[in-house]
Parts: C-alpha cells; structure tokens; sequence
C-alpha cells in the first residue's frame, strides 16, 4: 500500500453482538483501496474500534458506509456501557499515515461530516484538527452529558452541530468526526475492583488532574473557576472503571500525543500511584492498533531499568515490552494482529528471509536464477553484523563492564538496524532481478511496445545496480562497528568479530560484482559514472579493512 494513506478508527456502540459488528465490518471491506486491519469490540464498554486503513478517498467511503450501517443496526436508546457515548457511531477520527498532512487530512473529515449530516441525517460535530471553534477541540467536551442528554443539548444554540439536522435522532444520536494524530488507547489494570481507588490513580495521572479541594469545599481562583492540581502525564486523559468481564476496576486511557508521553511512561506513573495508594498494577490492555515504535520504545525503556543492553532484535524488544507491560494478562497478546506496520506491510515481499536456514540453501541451490550472488552478498552482510551486534551485547553485558555497558548497547542498537536493513535487502535484490525478468517479456509487436519494453528494461536494470550498490554501503556501515568490537569487546569473542569482518568484505565484493554485471546493460553513463568510483573506494576500503583486522584478530589469539 503505497501514495497517500490515511487510517481511520471509528468506536461504534456495539461490543456483545457479533452479527452486527461483522455487518458494519462487512461493509468496509467492501469498499476498494481500503484494508480492515483490526476489530476489537470489548462487552464491558458495550464497544468496538475497528481499524482500517487505504487512500483518503477509500477510506471516507468505507466510514460512511460502516457509519450508514451502524445507524440501521443499534438503536441507542436500549444501548449502556462503561465506556462515554453519544451516537451509534460516536467518534469517527481520520489519521495521517503516509503522504498527506493533518491539514489536509481534517478537510476529508469534513466532506465526510457533510455527507453523514445531508444523507443520513445524523448531528455531526467536528473535533480536534477539523474542530470549527476552539471549544469543540476537545472530545469530551463535545461529549459531555453523553446520548441522555443530547437532545436537550442540541436544544442550546452553542451545540449546533457542524454539519446535519440540530433535530434529535434519538435511533442514531450524533457522531464527532475529526482529524487528529495518532492517538493510543490504553488501559491499566489494577487489583481492585474500586472505582474510587482506580479514579484516584486516574487522576494522578492524566493532564487535567483534579480540583483542588480544602476543608471538602473545591478551591475557586479569582474568577470563580475551580483550582486544578495538573497531573503527572502531559497529553494523557484518564478515567477509572470497573470491567465486570475481568472483576477488576482499569485506569482507561488516551494517549493523544505519544511524543508527550510514551505508553511506557504512562504505564510507570500508574504503577507509581498505585503503589502509593496501596494498589497493585496487575498489567494493561492495548484497544486497537499501535505503530511499531510504541512497542520497540517500551522495550528499550524496560531494558534500561535492567541495566542491561538494549541493542536486541525487534522481536525481543517486543517480548519485552509486552511481559513488562502485562499486555497478555487478560487475553493473548498478538504483535502481527496489533501493530499497524505489521499489518500494512507486504508479506510477499518477504519470501527468503522469511525461510528457515534450510528451506532458504535449498531454494539458492534450485534450478531458479534467483535467489542469485546479490542475494547472498546481502545475507552475508548481515550475518557479518550480527556477529559483531552479539559481540556488542557480549559486552554491555560483561560483568565487570557496568561503566561501559551504554557505548556498548549504543554499539548494538546500530548493528541491530545495519542487520535489519541488509535482511531487506536479501529479498529486494531477488525482486529487482525478477523485475528485470518481467521487462523482457513485455510485448513488442509495435515501435510504441518497442520503446515501452526499452524504458521498462533500464528502468529495472537501474534498481538492479541501485540494489546490490545499497548492499555494499550498508555493509560498509558496520564496519567501524566491527572495529570497535576488535578494539574493545569482549576478547572472548574476537573470532567472532574476525568472522565479522570475513562477512563484510564478501558481502562488499559480492555487492561490487553485482554492481558491475547488470551495469553493462544499462546507457546513461553519466549516471554509471558517479556510481562505479564509488563502489571502487568501498571494495578498496573493505581490503585494507580486512587485512588489518584480521592481523590484528591472529596477533591477539
């Protein structure tokens, strides 16, 4: 899924009857250009967030169709949960993915509140970055005094919605529709079953804190309003609940800005508090869908606490994060079906490093031109800085080392990303000779066909030399890596920061044959020529590399 793309998270008030979530689902999937990613309706809440992502227009039609549904299936006035709402489908927020900006991402959710308010004839009131006044930024606000009281609400002048009938729907109440960046939501257990205790927590935590209160009376400033106590995390809004499915009370939250503060700190401060109050924090739960880094920060975060490296893989980092977080205490933990990366990615594109060691030498010992050298220059390249990303941790790990277990784990972080790109590259070299393949066999019947299949063959020839030349500068990136691990690792594993050194200069040399095979093919020789002397100087460096490395490696073992 490439170009602009949007997500969109709508929360519809239906979370027990699965034969109207799969209808509003349904509808969505329909919709060509959009991708369902997630569904995760909660009994408690009476709820469910579904998540679906694809290009701005795909999507606004896939949220006024599953929005049209939603208003035929749940009739709000027999609807209660835990959970605030408003409407059958009670928030609608748009999401900036790829290639659009908030701004332009809001103006979709305003053609999309325009449609629903003239077509379904549903109140829609816009929020944070489509809001049309300052005082509709804040979705609770809009939200205050939830369906039972929206028809009185919408009774006051200041509650005209946005786009649609100020009539009651009193079927569909109203839906908020807006644009925002990404938001998280959250929730933390604890071993109560207090709502109070929990709302303690809750208001420790969040932003907005809690009113100042001396003598049991609320403190008011000059003007009258009431003096708030800020809570510790900035851009977190909080309430506490009891989820009568789990038989225990939750800090359910948002996390409207994880740049502010991270899941991990979120989850720290609660712990914090609960501790002080006496409670326990018996682990959390993830509604919906998280990028990649939210996990992979908490990870590290979690390591540090250790003391201990955090140059791991990502899969480890993951597995770190979500025990430390407790993320599978109320349910089984899946980061495939959970992170919006993993979801979107094309796993197609991930055939050879997806193999086992066997499956992967068989396959580059088949009939088949490809896997090729390309390929393997890659693998062996990051198998050079695996090594030396173990020797690394080996290191930071050492005990004895305590004092230079940061440089080393700062070490590791890089050797770990240096791998991940060269393993991406293993299957991009197969895919850029494939693609070769598939330029030759267009058709030239015609001079048009003719000249198309022309252009076709240097466009994929030029990504043919792109590949295996990104090989060898990647791999030319672990080199001081390497080095250091020489220098200064862990002597008991200089071998193996020798074997590194192997791998790289093979890697570079066969990345330089690669360079230099499919670069006979191709015409623009002024582009071959800035190019060429730099794969020169890398295969150059990588020699006087090698040699010194590995006299240094012999005269130390």
């Amino acid at each position: 899924m490439t170009g602009r793309i949007i997500e969109c998270v709508p929360n519809f008030s239906e979370g027990r009857d699965p034969k109207i979530i799969q209808q509003i689902t349904q509808v969505i999937q329909q919709v060509d250009g959009v991708r369902l990613l997630d569904v995760d309706p909660g009994k408690a809440t009476n709820r469910t967030v579904v998540t679906f992502v694809g290009s701005p227009e795909a999507v606004i039609e896939g949220a006024f169709q599953a929005i049209k549904m939603a208003a035929s299936l749940i009739d709000m006035r027999h609807h209660s949960g835990e959970h605030p709402r408003m409407g059958a489908t009670d928030v609608c927020p748009l999401i900036p993915i790829a290639g659009i900006s908030l701004e332009e991402t809001a103006q979709f959710a305003h053609k999309l509140a325009e449609r629903v308010g003239s077509e379904l004839h549903i109140p829609a009131f816009m929020y944070e970055a489509s809001a049309t006044r300052p005082e509709r930024k804040n979705l609770a606000t809009i939200r205050a005094g939830e369906y039972e009281g929206l028809e009185a609400k919408l009774k006051l002048d200041q509650w005209t919605p946005d786009y649609g009938p100020r009539a009651f729907n009193a079927q569909a109440g109203a839906t908020v529709i807006g644009a925002r960046d990404f938001l998280v939501a959250y929730n933390v257990n604890l071993n109560t079953t207090s709502v109070r205790k929990a709302n303690s927590v809750a208001f420790d935590v969040r932003e907005n804190g809690r009113v100042k209160t001396e003598n049991g009376k609320n403190v008011l400033d000059e003007k009258g309003e009431p003096v708030r106590i800020p809570g510790k995390c900035k851009s977190v809004k909080a309430i506490g609940w009891y989820i009568e499915e789990y038989g225990i009370a939750q800090i359910s939250m948002n996390l409207t800005n994880i740049n502010h503060t991270p899941l991990h700190i979120a989850f720290d401060a609660c712990e914090e508090s609960a501790f002080k109050r006496g409670l326990r924090v018996i682990g959390s739960e993830l509604v919906g869908m998280v990028p990649l880094k939210v996990l992979t920060d908490a990870g590290r975060h979690f390591l540090q606490k250790q003391g201990l490296s955090t140059g791991v893989s990502e899969a480890e980092l993951i597995r770190i994060a979500i025990k430390s977080l407790g993320l599978d205490a109320v349910g089984p933990f899946d980061p495939q079906q959970k992170v919006i990366e993993y979801q979107m990615r094309d796993q197609s594109s991930e055939n050879l490093v997806r193999m086992n060691l066997r499956a992967f030498a068989d396959e580059t010992a088949s009939e088949s031109p490809a896997p090729g050298g390309g390929s393997i220059a890659a693998y062996v390249g990051s198998l050079g800085a695996s090594l030396a990303t173990m020797v690394a941790n080996l290191s930071a790990n050492k005990k004895g080392w305590e004092n230079q277990m940061q440089s080393f784990s700062d070490w590791a972080e890089q050797g770990q990303a240096i791998k991940d790109k060269l393993l991406h590259l293993v299957d991009a070299d197969t895919a850029a000779f494939n693609g070769i393949m598939a330029a030759f066999q267009l058709p030239k019947s015609n001079e048009s066909e003719i000249e198309a299949r022309k252009a076709a063959i240097q466009d994929a020839t030029k990504v043919a030399i792109q590949i295996p030349y990104e090989v060898m500068q990647t791999t030319q990136q672990s080199l001081p890596l390497i080095r250091a691990m020489v220098e200064r690792g862990n002597p008991n594993s200089l071998s193996d920061a020798g074997v590194a050194a192997l791998c790289a200069r093979t890697a570079i040399h066969g990345g330089h044959l690669n360079v230099l095979i499919n670069a006979g093919g191709y015409k623009d020789k002024s582009w071959l020529d800035q190019i060429l002397p730099e794969a020169e100087k890398i295969v150059v460096e990588v020699d006087l590399f090698e040699t010194e490395i590995l006299e240094k490696v012999r005269k130390e073992i």
